[in-house]
């Protein structure tokens, strides 16, 4: 089973759910293969720009006596990783848009993610958005009122943990 990430847009009117964007994580083949044009479908307008400037900085590398293999090498890396990151990239997009993350479904396909965020969405309980961070908890126990009993001293490891120990 696969995850998908569900993007809703920002409404008033409440019918975000049937303009949600439902994305696969995982790897673009099409952003692997011609990441210039898979922007540019997805709207991305200075993701485009940039794979089409460091795309033409690579040929160009390329012409350079010596340089080809290295081009070459570096821009198959580019690919891949334009390949895995393309659908994260996309999300950030829309969120830059006023879009937000709804959650993530798991699912067998794409269809069934969408069914299964239907059904979530409209059965299911409220859901925070996942772009907003909840309040922090207060501290268990607060810092001033631990204090070392007399003749230990308090030593911190990496300031993760404080124990007493005697000196």
């Amino acid at each position: 089973m696969a995850s998908y990430l569900v993007v809703e847009p920002e409404t008033e009117t409440g019918d975000a759910a049937e303009k949600a964007v439902v994305l696969r994580d995982g790897f673009s083949f099409l952003a692997f293969l011609v990441p210039f044009i898979w922007f540019l479908v997805h709207r991305m307008w200075w993701e485009a720009l940039t794979a089409l400037a460091l795309g033409l900085a690579l040929a160009g590398l390329g012409t350079v006596a010596g340089y080809s293999a290295v081009a070459s090498v570096v821009s198959l890396c580019l690919s891949f990783l334009i390949g895995m990151e393309a659908q994260s990239w996309r999300a950030a997009a829309l969120q830059r848009k006023g879009w937000w993350v709804w959650g993530v479904v798991e699912a067998g396909s794409r269809g069934e993610a969408e069914v299964r965020y239907a059904t979530e969405s409209t059965s299911g309980p409220t859901y925070a958005r996942m772009t907003e961070r909840p309040a922090a908890a207060p501290p268990a126990m607060p810092w001033k009122s631990a204090r070392a009993p007399a003749g230990e001293r308090r030593h911190s490891t990496f300031g993760l943990i404080d124990y007493p120990r005697k000196t």
